[in-house]
């Protein structure tokens, strides 16, 4: 014996989930999109580092 298969819409309670559950939101799609681009743009030269550190410690 099974259970009568009801008539009615799915009842929403606070056990179910919503039907986009799972989801990405719009607004999180687009901040994610924001950090790839910023990820792939272009990134300038680092500038020269005087190093006075770098080289003595390079000398011993």
């Amino acid at each position: 014996m099974s259970a009568p298969t009801p008539a009615g819409p799915d009842p929403e309670g606070p056990g179910l989930q919503r039907p986009g559950f799972g989801r990405p939101s719009p607004a999180l799609l687009a901040r994610a999109d924001r950090g790839y681009a910023r990820f792939l743009a272009p990134t300038t030269p680092a500038a020269p580092d005087d190093g006075d550190q770098d080289d003595a410690a390079r000398q011993r």
